[in-house]
């Protein structure tokens, strides 16, 4: 950044946008609910960033995840990040439920106006509808967030009126493009992701570049006039678009898409540069290290550091990998877990695919491998429904979700016959789960919260009741863990002659 900086100077600029879910995800970061990234972002000297889902899964200053009395304001950390933060966190999309405003709070709103080298140029922000599924419920009670077109392509034309140029959107909502030679040919993107479908709602002229995040997959291309960039995730990558812009006001922008590039293409380090140039480089110039960043890293790492380290008493004999299906070994030791720290549930059932964040590597487990595997706090709850209530269920997972939940304490064996598509939920021992019969059911209470859409057929008009005193799952692992006589490895959870969720081709074609 710094060194695309210098080169700008002589004929233009450089605007650094962020696309949301900046601080969740590791203990260095969450230990301070975010506060040291923004810390660098501050230093890196970001100009704007998206509200993504994750900004919530904090809620009140302090502890706790979820307000525990009216005191308490859900939104809190939040609130404090952006206090902190001197850019905006945008979100056009996002309003203030009582009063109907686009995020009326300190530094905090739909769009900002900034000026590079006499250019105005505004920037809007935009927040994925499957915030309300992907974050803990009880964190956005005050807000509604609507479409992103209908709150970015307003916004976008009041900019305009105002004199901007130019018109960047950084939205929390992405796709996926697998090609990148050319930025017209989108025809190995996912033509009806949530990025695409606002970039073709746009009227033309109106937007340059939008900015996309939350799928955490790569584009790099030209929709509806729009250059359209996404980069991955955890800090890998980046995406760049150059706009020229002519003196003429009448003339058009032209736009430059750049590839993702992988920030170790550039950076000699471990391996990861290239072997015959060891010198670190960007834009004609070295990379040099930013001693400020570096320091608030390291102090981040430090207070961390003897957390991390502690002990669980066992070992993970082998490697436990995520892969792309709920039932995996590692999604089984989940999902066990989550049952054998339930007295008295009679099944569990967990978000395998999305609530697992990074594999559990061979070698003696530390709370720092718990914690990276797990980094949410979510609390462990029961529900109690009906066999006929978790086949609904696991009829809409299987026709209507990519990702299927992943479960212990039963098998689900989806079936065709001559009435069409049903699900028979079956015991370990072979015995099958009646529909009038009640079951107690383990899982998360961001997952009773409407989480994942997983319980959303099932959830009684007011929602499920929970124990505001249920425990956090991360420490029921722990648990778990300390209270193993043994070490396990994945094949003591992973038997692929004994699936516990049965898939079915073309579903009933």
């Amino acid at each position: 950044v710094d060194n695309l900086r210098a080169v700008r100077k002589a004929d233009g600029g450089v605007v650094l946008i962020d696309a949301g879910d900046m601080w969740q995800g590791t203990l260095e970061s969450n230990l301070s609910e975010g506060e040291s990234v923004v810390r660098i972002y501050n230093e890196i000297g970001y100009d704007a960033a998206a509200v993504g889902n994750h900004e919530f899964d904090f809620g009140p200053v302090g502890p706790r995840s979820v307000p525990a009395n009216d005191t308490d304001d859900p939104l809190g950390a939040l609130k404090q990040r952006a206090t902190e933060a001197n850019f905006p966190l945008l979100s056009a999309n996002i309003r203030e439920r009582t009063s109907g405003e686009a995020m009326p709070w300190p530094n905090m709103g739909a769009s900002t106006m900034i000026e590079v080298a006499g250019i105005k140029v505004g920037i809007i922000g935009g927040t994925t509808l499957s915030t309300a599924r992907t974050t803990i419920a009880a964190n956005i009670v005050d807000v509604e967030i609507g479409a992103l077109a209908e709150g970015i392509t307003p916004e976008a034309q009041r900019l305009r009126d105002q004199g901007a140029r130019v018109v960047l959107v950084t939205v929390h909502a992405g796709g996926e493009c697998l090609e990148f030679d050319n930025p017209t040919d989108l025809s190995s993107c996912w033509p009806n992701s949530e990025i695409f479908q606002l970039a073709r709602s746009i009227p033309k002229g109106l937007v340059d570049v939008i900015v996309g995040g939350h799928v955490h997959e790569g584009i790099a291309h030209n929709v509806n006039g729009i250059a359209v960039i996404t980069a991955y995730s955890r800090g890998a990558m980046f995406g760049r678009v150059d706009l020229t812009i002519p003196a003429d006001a009448e003339a058009p922008i032209s736009r430059t898409v750049f590839n993702p590039a992988r920030i170790c293409e550039f950076v000699a380090d471990d391996g990861c540069g290239s072997p015959d140039d060891p010198r670190a480089s960007y834009e004609g110039a070295p990379i040099l290290a930013n001693s400020i960043i570096e320091s608030i890293i390291e102090e981040a790492v430090a207070e961390v550091a003897e957390i991390k380290l502690q002990p669980m008493g066992v070992t993970a004999t082998g490697d436990f990998r995520r892969g792309g299906s709920a039932e995996t070994a590692i999604g089984n030791l989940m999902t066990d877990i989550v049952l054998e720290r339930s007295p008295g549930a009679d099944i569990a059932i967990h978000n395998t695919m999305g609530g697992i964040r990074a594999d559990l590597p061979a070698g003696p487990v530390t709370y720092g491998r718990v914690y990276e595997f797990f980094p949410f706090d979510n609390r462990l709850i029961q529900l109690r429904l009906t066999g006929a209530e978790l086949q609904t269920i696991f009829e809409k997972q299987f026709t209507q979700s990519k990702n299927l939940a992943g479960v212990s304490g039963m098998r689900v064996v989806p079936e065709c016959d001559a009435d069409g598509f049903k699900i028979n939920l079956e015991r370990p021992d072979g015995s099958s789960i009646a529909p009038d019969e009640e079951v107690v059911v383990a899982t998360t209470d961001f997952l009773a919260l409407g989480g994942d859409g997983i319980f959303v057929p099932v959830t009684p008009d007011g929602g499920f009741e929970l124990d505001p005193l249920a425990p956090p799952l991360r420490d029921e692992i722990q648990a778990w863990m300390r209270s193993r006589k043994s070490d396990f490895g994945p094949e003591d959870f992973y038997d692929p002659k004994n699936l516990r969720i049965l898939t079915l081709a073309g579903i009933c074609e």
